[in-house]
């Protein structure tokens, strides 16, 4: 028993909040229609300028609004096996 708690520990204080999606997958898949320029209100991946307004409010405010939807966004962003964590990652790529 000894020699399984420390790797019980180790796995269970590891980090959390990795993104289990590959951005660029995910931006390909479900984000591209309207983030490559085609609505004209959707910031257009990057383009650092459109983003900083809205990097601004802070990025739990923007995971929230792919999640519940805002404006033309719809809920879940179209990406429904998507996390929190893929959509913050999602989020960092486009806005570089």
């Amino acid at each position: 028993m000894k020699r399984l708690l420390p790797a019980f520990l180790l796995l269970t204080l590891a980090p959390l909040g990795h993104a289990a999606q590959d951005p660029q997958a995910v931006f390909a898949r479900s984000c591209q229609m309207c983030h490559n320029g085609q609505l004209p209100t959707a910031p257009k991946k990057g383009d650092p300028q459109a983003w900083k307004p809205r990097l601004a409010q802070g990025k739990h405010v923007l995971v929230k609004h792919v999640t519940e939807g805002f404006n033309a966004m719809p809920p879940r962003g179209l990406c429904m096996d998507c996390s929190a964590e893929d959509y913050a990652a999602v989020i960092d790529w486009m806005s570089r």
